[in-house]
């Protein structure tokens, strides 16, 4: 089976909490006590130095240390040094344009998938671990050279997943609308949507739905389905061509 360790967080803060505050018990049992120190990635953010600040003070409070790639002269040497990976949120296409741009898409799928460092994303972070940025939220703010991602699992996830609000005037498409938009196109994967307050732990090949709020599964030519906490969403490792009719 494969090595891989994801720990993917739909939202880094939860309302009425604090940064990471939601998940920071699910941190401290993925991450464990052999990781000492976890390399993070700021390149979500404008403003990597604050962002480096916040993530520092959040794991030195877990009993981790902290280094912030962007402030290691050689960032591919810093991802082929890491214990443990934390890409955090912000805005996905400048997220993506910067790990292609610093040459570490290639670096982090290795040290995840072939040598088994934790991984764990939220928001951004975890809309990169997947097969591409084709689902996030986020606008097109920055061009990188692909949307394809870093592809640590063979789907797509939607982070901050939204349900229609009936009382809405709204007449914009409803995150399902847009989801199922995606899927009218050939050949693409599942997304599974994660509410706020929720995420997906993967160990090799289990993948297991935690938090408090549940996610809604969509596949290509299915009707969306409805998850709670404890969902058992193995089935999703494999092929995801498999899923689709």
């Amino acid at each position: 089976g494969s090595p891989r360790r994801l720990l993917l967080i739909s939202n880094s803060t939860l309302h009425g909490g604090g940064y990471l505050g939601h998940c920071q018990q699910h941190i401290q049992s993925f991450l464990g006590q052999n990781v000492r120190r976890v390399l993070f990635i700021p390149y979500a953010l404008h403003d990597r130095d604050a962002y480096a600040r916040t993530a520092r003070e959040k794991f030195e409070s877990l009993g981790y240390g902290l280094d912030s790639i962007h402030e290691s002269c050689d960032p591919v040497e810093a991802v082929r040094k890491s214990e443990a990976i934390f890409i955090g949120g912000g805005n996905t296409f400048r997220l993506l344009k910067a790990l292609y741009d610093n040459c570490l898409i290639h670096e982090i799928r290795k040290r995840v998938l072939e040598d088994g460092i934790p991984y764990m994303g939220s928001s951004a972070g975890t809309n990169v671990a997947t097969v591409s940025i084709n689902t996030t939220n986020d606008m097109p703010i920055v061009y990188p050279p692909s949307l394809q991602a870093l592809g640590l699992v063979p789907f797509n996830i939607n982070p901050h997943y939204l349900d229609p609000d009936i009382k809405r005037t709204h007449m914009g498409e409803t995150r399902e609308e847009r989801i199922c938009q995606y899927h009218e196109e050939p050949n693409t994967p599942p997304v599974l949507g994660l509410r706020e307050g929720t995420m997906l732990l993967v160990e090799g090949d289990n993948a297991t739905l935690q938090g408090v709020t549940g996610a809604r599964l969509f596949l290509r030519g299915k009707k969306p389905t409805e998850h709670e906490p404890g969902t058992d969403f193995s089935f999703l490792l494999t092929d995801s061509n498999a899923l689709n009719p």
